[in-house]
């Protein structure tokens, strides 16, 4: 971690903070602060210099549950971090080392990005259907999905991306990769190819991580059932890179290399946490105290960050019911004791106090009348709610390719 004063001494010509340096005092500092007045408000003849010879450049966030947030960060700025973690992992590190590639597969929207980004560089437009060559980032990484929401996979999608890990897997000369993915994204394709009788074309990845979203504990228990190698999720995001990892002991590791995190109560007294992140990681747009958006909780319900248990999902996606303040996170946890079977969910809250969970299984097949007693009567009690367990043949994704727990239409969303 990096000494405050440090920090301080590294943001003093920035705009943003000339008060709180002047004061000496640095309020939580919002997203909507970082967008005001963007990008004038962080301009240095440093950041100046660095955008004019391309150290620096403009992105912007994944905008999945907030507004799309425009950033300046070095070139790669994301996937160095994630290298770097891969590469000093414990548990990770050796197919690092092995130089396994990382087969990606998440989102559409990363996908169209790498090829994009190819094809600018070679004066071109992107195509329709990118081929391998152009959804390869770098001599590491490939990008598989094409599909927004991979329930709709076709089978030819599937035989292609499995092709693809093949052919991947062959180049390494002893047969090893890693893979890259979004949980959800993951679980479909196992589903799928099981569906088809394809799973023993599916190759064994020989570490695997996950991060993009948040990964429900089922959805954890189902990768873990299917591969033996390591699993390890991320936590991070577009502007800070990433934090923290799993260790597979029910808590989460810190990796906050030029970072200092707080957690602060959501509410007063409560055991649901904001992060503030102060980072100075990003050298164009050194962040202190940011609120990051997202929520968690610890081992044992101290503000300690370095004994998080679980991250809750979206501050934005609280739900309010009576006195209580309800997270994706709690939930989930409902939902993974009482029905392991469910896979996809949603959660439409009324009016008055009725409600449904939406739900999808990785059997296809509803919940039996056990399981779904035994939901019924945590979640009335958790969220006094009257919640009425409502099976889906498809719940859609989001625009951003990435699920929402919260039904559109819910109330408090």
């Amino acid at each position: 971690m990096t000494d405050v004063a440090e920090m301080i001494d590294q943001v003093r010509d920035i705009p943003l903070y000339r008060d709180s340096v002047r004061t000496g005092e640095f309020p939580v500092l919002e997203k909507s602060a970082i967008a005001d007045g963007f990008p004038d408000n962080w301009m240095t003849p440093k950041l100046r210099a660095a955008l004019d010879s391309g150290e620096a450049e403009f992105v912007l966030s994944t905008g999945t549950n907030h507004a799309r947030m425009q950033l300046i960060r070095p070139p790669y700025f994301l996937l160095k971090s994630y290298y770097r973690l891969w590469s000093e992992h414990p548990e990770l590190a050796r197919t690092w080392e092995l130089g396994c590639s990382r087969v990606s597969i998440t989102t559409v929207l990363a996908t169209e990005h790498v090829a994009r980004v190819n094809a600018r560089a070679r004066g071109e437009t992107a195509p329709e259907h990118p081929t391998l060559a152009d959804r390869r980032l770098d001599d590491r990484t490939v990008y598989l999905n094409q599909t927004l929401d991979p329930a709709l996979w076709r089978r030819s999608d599937v035989e292609r991306m499995l092709d693809e890990i093949e052919q991947t897997r062959a180049a390494h000369p002893e047969g090893r990769y890693h893979l890259d993915c979004s949980s959800y994204h993951l679980a479909h394709l196992v589903l799928k190819a099981r569906a088809w009788g394809l799973d023993d074309r599916f190759p064994e990845p020989d570490s695997i991580i996950h991060a993009y979203e948040y990964t429900p504990d089922n959805v954890s228990r189902f990768l873990r059932a299917r591969f033996a190698c390591p699993i390890v999720d991320l936590f991070g995001s577009t502007e800070l890179g990433y934090l923290y990892y799993s260790d597979g002991q029910a808590a989460y590791r810190p990796y906050l290399d030029q970072m200092k995190v707080e957690l602060i109560p959501v509410e007063e007294g409560g055991s649901l946490f904001s992060v503030i992140v102060s980072s100075v990681r990003n050298p164009y747009m050194p962040l202190i105290r940011y609120r990051s958006g997202d929520c968690a909780r610890t081992v044992d319900g101290s503000p300690d960050p370095t004994r998080i248990s679980r991250f809750c999902g979206r501050e934005k996606e609280l739900v309010r019911v009576g006195d209580t303040l309800v997270c994706h996170g709690d939930l989930d946890r409902w939902t993974g004791e009482c029905a392991p079977s469910i896979f996809l969910y949603r959660l439409r809250v009324g009016e008055g106090s009725d409600a449904e969970l939406e739900y999808t299984t990785f059997d296809g097949v509803p919940i039996d009348a056990a399981d779904s007693a035994v939901l019924v009567d945590a979640l009335s009690e958790n969220l006094e709610l009257s919640v009425t367990p409502v099976w889906r043949e498809h719940i859609p994704i989001g625009k951003s390719g990435k699920y929402a727990w919260l039904h559109p239409e819910s109330r408090n969303t």
